[in-house]
């Protein structure tokens, strides 16, 4: 028997090769018309998802679509930072659900420690190599992970698109 679960890009990045056994927490929608399944490696990004599909507007598909635009870290960091830009770059999130999303959420995401990560604060450029290396193909994840270590290298290189994308080529590749 198999089963039709709905993953995020992390999750689906972070999967072992195919073939391999993997466990995941799941997480079930019961509908009159429908049973969904939901999957997440990790625990955290599980109990995020949960928290997302409490929020009006935000349904099981758009959280996953929101997980899979901005890691569990990144989300969680822009909606206690208030961070209403970074939300709305995910496809389906406009400007009033980015703001409902940190209204109604910023107070409890307090048991969801985390630090910044390294992309938001590696500089201007940052946002832009990224979306150019998604373009090119490469996983959110790889990318995100290779300008961290580019900036990490060199902090002078996340002010200037050229440097940082240079670097970060050079890391992923």
């Amino acid at each position: 028997m198999g089963y039709d679960v709905t993953i995020s890009v992390p999750t689906f990045t972070a999967l072992p090769a195919e073939g391999a056994e993997v466990s995941l927490f799941i997480h079930t929608q019961v509908r009159e018309d429908i049973l969904a399944l939901f999957g997440f490696l990790d625990r955290r990004e599980k109990r995020l998802f949960e928290r997302l599909i409490t929020v009006s507007g935000v349904g099981p598909k758009l959280a996953v679509t929101i997980l899979s635009g901005l890691n569990a870290e990144r989300t969680v960091a822009a909606i206690r930072a208030q961070d209403h830009a970074t939300l709305t770059r995910i496809p389906g999130v406009g400007k009033k659900l980015a703001e409902r999303l940190v209204v109604e959420l910023k107070d409890k995401l307090d048991d969801m420690a985390t630090t910044a990560p390294a992309v938001l604060a590696a500089g201007p450029a940052a946002d832009d190599v990224l979306s150019a290396l998604v373009n090119l193909g490469y996983q959110r994840p790889a990318a995100q992970k290779a300008i961290e270590t580019a900036v990490g290298k060199n902090k002078a290189a996340g002010e200037n698109f050229d440097e940082l994308f240079r670097a970060a080529l050079q890391v992923i590749r």
